[in-house]
This record gives structure tokens, sequence and C-alpha cells, in this order.
């Protein structure tokens, strides 16, 4: 996974994640949303097999990038604990 930033302003961010699908993209848009101070976040796919969208999102309150921080970290512990059930379960 890489990513580019292809801008940042005082409340808002664009970037590609390239070398993802919408697997990674709906669950960080969700999260990102699930934030109250999140006031937008979507990306537009072009061509699924020819483009890496970009993903925006707008902030209300506070930067971006923490946003963005704290929408990754619950990502990570929602997997990680469906990971360790999976594992009970197996």
């Amino acid at each position: 996974m890489k990513l580019e930033l292809i801008s940042k302003e005082k409340n808002s961010m664009e970037l590609k994640i390239h070398d993802e699908g919408e697997s990674l993209l709906i669950p960080l848009k969700n999260q990102l949303l699930s934030d109250e101070a999140v006031e937008y976040a979507n990306y537009n796919v072009r061509h699924p097999k020819l483009d890496t969208p970009p993903f925006y999102f707008k902030v209300r309150s506070g930067k971006p990038q923490n946003a963005l921080k704290k929408a990754c970290r619950a990502l990570s512990n929602t997997y990680k604990e469906m990971l360790v059930q999976f594992q009970k379960q197996s």
C-alpha cells in the first residue's frame, strides 16, 4: 500500500491509496463519517481496474490528518478483534 497526498488544506485532505480497492475504501469512508468532527468523506471510482480513486474528506473541527489517524486506529482495532474471534473459532 502506498499513500499519495494529492492536496491538504486546513480542514480537508485528498489522497490516493495505491494497490487497494473498495474493501479498504468503504470501511475507511464509513469510519471517518462516524466521527462527528468529519463533515464529508467520499471517493470517486472512475475505472476499477485502471484507476486509483482519489479519496477526499473534510472536517468540521480539528486537523484532517488527526481524523484520518483516528479512523485508521479504530479500523485496526476492529480487525484485530475480528482476528482474535476467528482464531478462537478455529
